[in-house]
Order: C-alpha cells, then sequence, then structure tokens
C-alpha cells in the first residue's frame, strides 16, 4: 500500500458509513461507505490531511467515488 493510500484509509475509516473495500476501483457510494453529505466531510480531512485544497468546482461525486480515483486526484 503506497502512503497516499495509508492516509486515504486512515481519514476516511472514521468517517465510513460501511468498512472500507479492499478494491480500490470499488464506488464508495454504491458500497455504502459514503453518501453525498459525507462527501464534504471526507474531502474537507482529505485537504487537511494532503495540504491540498480542492477548487469548488472539483466537488463532484465521480471525482471521489473511488480510493483509486481519490488517490489520483490528490498525487496529481
Amino acid at each position: 500500500m503506497t502512503p497516499a493510500q495509508e492516509t486515504i484509509r486512515r481519514v476516511l475509516t472514521p468517517l465510513a458509513l460501511a468498512p472500507l473495500p479492499e478494491d480500490e476501483n470499488t464506488s464508495l457510494f454504491d458500497a455504502g461507505v459514503i453518501d453525498s453529505f459525507g462527501l464534504m466531510d471526507a474531502v474537507s480531512q482529505l485537504e487537511e490531511a494532503f495540504g491540498k485544497k480542492v477548487p469548488d468546482a472539483d466537488l463532484v461525486p465521480r471525482r471521489f467515488e473511488t480510493l483509486a480515483k481519490i488517490e489520483h486526484y490528490f498525487s496529481k
């Protein structure tokens, strides 16, 4: 597991409504891990953990749908 993956899991675990999936490409929304309301809290916590501000235009569920997409977003 990469350091970014570890950070993402550490941040999301206390916010998750269900266990985080093992498969990095599983939809967090379909798996019941997070809902659209929880997305804002999750992004806020991820911004703090990665030291990167997410512009309002990027706050769309499809960008943060999977652990892989979250890692890609915060790694660029």
